[in-house]
């Protein structure tokens, strides 16, 4: 099982220093050496219940002074004034400058910061390479364009098997389509003077659910209306139904026996030939809870912690780095150049929990109302949610 972890109690920084002595006249006399002993309690902790225990820390006064938390958990505590603000401290961090544009959205509430990004996990395009060389493509595309044709020849070459999507994309499955909003400059929701707007209604924003509709209507034969767990994209794709899926790079551990072996990668293509289109990462972000009784301590055991030379060696074991000017070649890591998060609002989980963008791209895909309609609405419930009190 996966964990995360705590370090709950933080005693002394490591330093390397060298203090000089002069005598009356200035000269210099001696150099001594300091030594410091470094104390660090980690406490690692199973993800399924990391947040419960949490919880009761922060009930019962006894919080740790580092907590690792999951991207998509920050805004929840944030929001409650939960952590500490470093917002003075970023320049500080290693490669702050380069962050995951995902994962720093996530560690930002208000414009401060609350947490610094740890690594992260993309989303890719897992694919047949069985099925593409028998349609006669020879490389993974490079811009959407291309894609499209890729998804039209896979098409006509296994036109006899019914069901069968070039491109398995379950119709509302919004993390995807909201990579093309943002592909083409539009975003979910923007603040102005304190408030949230709702912008899925703006020209960048209907050009990329415009984009997501065609394409979808191509490339993938999954009902319109279904989601991306009923069934599993890597179901679809074990069972011959898909010559692709898109998802965490982590699909391409099930995509069955069958095809294990003419199973590979690559980067979801922006609509701009040779970039990446921007994904949803998932990923880790640390912070310093406010009631942690050390927090100036715990700040410079972050600034250690996610050193770049720390940052390499978890590169080095398969992770991505948490800044784009750390990134190397491979499939995960050229897709993460590029990446998007969700409002950090916090009536976000309500969005989600209404189904703002699943009914969305449910009308727009049936066409039950046009692109320009069906965002407008939504934009409007969007709006309407995220100011709630």
């Amino acid at each position: 099982m996966r964990t995360r972890v705590f370090v709950a109690a933080l005693a002394a920084v490591a330093l390397g220093v060298v203090a000089a002595t002069a005598s009356a006249s200035g000269d210099r006399i001696a150099a001594n050496k300091l030594t410091v002993w470094l104390q660090v309690d980690v406490q690692y902790q199973n993800w399924g219940d990391h947040l419960q225990k949490f919880d009761a820390t922060l009930a019962g006064g006894n919080s740790p002074d580092v907590i690792e938390m999951g991207n998509t958990e920050m805004v929840k505590y944030m929001a409650a004034g939960a952590f500490a603000d470093i917002s003075s401290s970023k320049a500080t961090f290693a490669n702050s400058a380069n962050w995951l544009k995902g994962l720093a959205a996530s560690s930002t509430y208000g414009g401060r910061l609350y947490g610094v990004p740890y690594y992260a996990g993309s989303r890719v395009v897992t694919y047949r390479t069985d099925a593409y060389t028998k349609a006669g493509i020879k490389k993974p595309p490079a811009s959407l364009s291309e894609f499209t044709a890729v998804a039209k020849k896979l098409a006509a070459k296994n036109s006899s098997t019914k069901g069968f999507s070039p491109v398995y994309i379950a119709g509302t499955d919004w993390y995807f389509a909201m990579s093309f909003v943002y592909d083409y400059g539009g975003s979910i929701a923007k603040t102005s003077g304190g408030k949230w707007k709702g912008s899925l209604d703006s020209p960048q924003s209907i050009a990329g659910l415009t984009a997501f509709k065609n394409f979808f209507l191509v490339a993938s034969k999954a009902s319109k209306t279904s989601d991306e767990t009923r069934p599993a994209p890597y179901d679809v794709y074990a069972q011959g139904g898909a010559a692709s899926i898109i998802g965490p790079g982590w699909f391409n551990c099930c995509v069955g026996n069958k095809y294990k072996s003419t199973t590979a990668q690559f980067v979801m293509p922006s609509h701009q030939k040779g970039q990446p289109m921007p994904g949803f990462l998932g990923g880790s972000n640390l912070a310093v809870p406010q009631s942690s009784g050390n927090k100036a301590l715990a700040t410079d055991w972050l600034k250690d912690f996610t050193s770049t030379d720390n940052e390499r060696a978890l590169q080095a074991k398969g992770n991505i780095p948490n800044a784009t000017n750390l990134l190397g070649t491979s499939v995960n890591e050229r897709a993460a150049a590029r990446s998007w998060f969700v409002p950090a609002a916090k009536h976000w989980v309500d969005v989600e929990n209404g189904n703002i963008l699943r009914n969305m791209l449910a009308q727009i895909l049936t066409g039950k109302l046009s692109v320009k309609q069906a965002a407008s609405s939504a934009s409007d419930n969007i709006t309407s949610v995220l100011n709630g009190s």
